[in-house]
């Protein structure tokens, strides 16, 4: 019988036949080195010989028997430890089809092989006609027969040398967020506690350059619970470590997380992490409001707790830990918020049912799957705190952030203290003082605007004869009003200061018209008198009365007051 003696797979003496309940896990070397021991015996065997070998080999190495038939009519055999020899293809397509496909690719705008090949038909010809392309009949032939899979093969040099040397290819996050499944909003259907959406809020203010603090915001989908942590920077292993200590904050175990496309997110860390702990990790639609519970938090919460300014730094990011970890107690355990019922659409109108206001701790002991010892462990802890005391501690850590809107590194950068902290010291005091300080402006020093120092300009001295010149010449320009600054203080002026005179020109402009628009209502409003005659109107011979609007009149009446302001310099070049 067929290898009586010989089994690489196992090292032992027996039968290919008993091997059979192990096929297709020996390694492509062990079935190479099968086909090396029975190639001689196949092809000297008869034909009913040449079956059972078959037969045996197809059921040792899981292989077709047409594709075993084909390994043992090659003429080489391969030895342990060899390689065996590719069979070489004739090549079908040469460089002149590499050349006219080159071409037909230019004239295609270079569009991919898919759209290439469906404008061969139109594009050949009218390269032939110009003369660019000179085919015999069966190059031709190839061409308008050629797949686009085999474009794409033969012009994979053209494109990489017609990019610059550069190779496009596929990121490893990309692969891993492919990996990952979608979850859509629809998707949520009573999910139990334990299931959060997982975003991020930064902190870069108006611009994204350089290094800042991000917000790492986790919301519970079934209950609201909220849980902020700050990030340094973005970075999976911080993203990691924030991960791990909310799941100490929340009051249950978390089950799963869903995320956005963040690279942050959808990486080589985070993912095999949460996979490692047992989490279902889900993403949302690229461009999609999937996330709409985590995103209403990122407004009602971390927005109004630190507003849009730019934070960065160690000892900021510690601030921040404070504020989240007294506002984290007073949103959950204090804070009610709306949670979406039902949504229905009819025609182009959008009708939302919302569920009353509640709180995340209520709806926590209001869940049937949380358990009676969570529910026990939220109410001594909701006994245990004061929404006043929470209040005052979030106003004091928003007054110490207050002063670091905005400054980099450590530098104040010519801006003055947001605020003066002036929050009592007690609880107590702090209460005493809500409502009472209504006018005095926003209480959250975050959402302050710092005042920056007022730098002077070189026309601050001549201001008031600027104005003077603009009394007697209206039409004057700033070019005209640079050059006679320049004959006054030839040292001071010349033509680069023609954009800072620009804008002066500009504002005072603008303040003359606000004054004689003002002025002119005035004017109207002291000569309004009662119109004669009787109630009808029946005996009211002058002209008729204005019936517009009083808002329509005052547009009137400010486009006149424009006009007449814009039109002693109609005629004068622009400044």
């Amino acid at each position: 019988m067929l290898l009586d003696n010989f089994s690489p797979m196992m090292g032992r003496c027996h039968r290919i036949g008993s091997v059979a309940s192990i096929a297709g896990k020996i390694s492509m070397g062990a079935r190479r080195e099968v086909v090396s021991a029975v190639t001689e015996r196949y092809r000297l065997a008869k034909r009913a010989e040449k079956g059972r070998i078959l037969d045996e080999l197809c059921a040792t190495t899981d292989w077709h028997r047409k594709h075993a038939v084909r390994a043992l009519r090659r003429r080489e055999t391969v030895g342990p430890g060899e390689v065996e020899a590719t069979r070489k293809r004739r090549r079908r397509y040469g460089a002149t089809i590499k050349d006219a496909l080159t071409a037909l690719r230019e004239a295609s705008d270079r569009v991919c092989g898919k759209r290439l090949k469906v404008m061969i038909t139109t594009l050949l010809p009218a390269l032939e006609r110009h003369g660019r392309l000179q085919l015999g009949q069966a190059d031709r032939d190839c061409v308008l027969s050629i797949s686009p899979a085999t474009i794409d093969r033969l012009l994979v040099d053209v494109k990489v040398a017609a990019s610059g040397g550069r190779r496009r290819r596929a990121g490893f996050d990309s692969a891993i967020r492919r990996e990952v499944p979608i979850r859509t909003f629809n998707d949520w259907h009573s999910a139990p506690p334990g299931f959060c959406e997982v975003d991020m809020v930064a902190h870069g203010g108006t611009s994204v350059a350089g290094s800042f603090i991000q917000t790492l915001t986790m919301v519970d989908v079934a209950t609201g619970w909220t849980e902020c942590l700050p990030l340094v920077t973005r970075e999976g292993s911080l993203v990691v470590e924030a991960i791990n200590h909310a799941q100490s904050l929340f009051p249950w175990l978390l089950r799963g997380l869903d995320f956005d496309n963040d690279s942050a997110f959808m990486n080589d860390v985070v993912v095999p992490w949460c996979r490692e702990q047992k989490l279902e990790v889900t993403r949302s639609r690229a461009y999609k409001n999937d996330q709409a519970f985590v995103d209403q938090k990122n407004g009602a919460v971390v927005r109004r707790l630190m507003g849009y300014g730019r934070f960065d730094g160690v000892e900021t990011a510690r601030m921040m830990g404070r504020l989240y970890a007294a506002a984290r107690l007073y949103v959950n355990f204090s804070q009610p918020s709306f949670k979406l019922k039902e949504k229905r659409r009819e025609g182009a109108k959008v009708i939302k049912r919302y569920h009353l206001p509640s709180t995340p701790y209520k709806r926590a002991l209001a869940h049937p799957k949380v358990t009676a010892a969570v529910k026990k462990r939220l109410r001594d802890q909701h006994r245990s705190l004061d929404p006043v005391a929470l209040l005052a501690e979030i106003r004091a850590t928003q007054e110490e952030l207050g002063n670091r809107v905005d400054r980099r590194a450590g530098q104040a950068r010519g801006l003055q203290p947001a605020h003066t902290s002036t929050l009592p010291a007690t609880a107590a005091t702090f209460a005493k003082t809500l409502g009472k300080t209504v006018t005095a402006g926003e209480p959250r020093a975050t959402h302050r605007r710092p005042r920056r120092l007022y730098k002077p300009s070189k026309l601050d001295p001549h201001i008031a004869v600027i104005e003077g010149w603009l009394a007697e010449e209206p039409q004057l320009t700033a070019l005209a009003i640079v050059g006679r600054l320049s004959d006054k203080c030839p040292e001071e002026f010349g033509p680069r200061q023609h954009s800072i005179v620009q804008r002066l020109l500009r504002g005072l402009r603008r303040m003359t018209a606000r004054q004689l628009v003002a002025e002119k209502l005035l004017g109207d409003a002291a000569t309004v008198a009662p119109l004669p005659g009787v109630v009808d109107g029946s005996g009211y011979v002058r002209p008729d009365p204005p019936t517009a609007p009083l808002a329509e009149q005052a547009g009137k009446t400010t486009w006149r007051a424009s006009v007449d302001l814009g039109s002693s310099s109609a005629t004068a070049p622009p400044g």
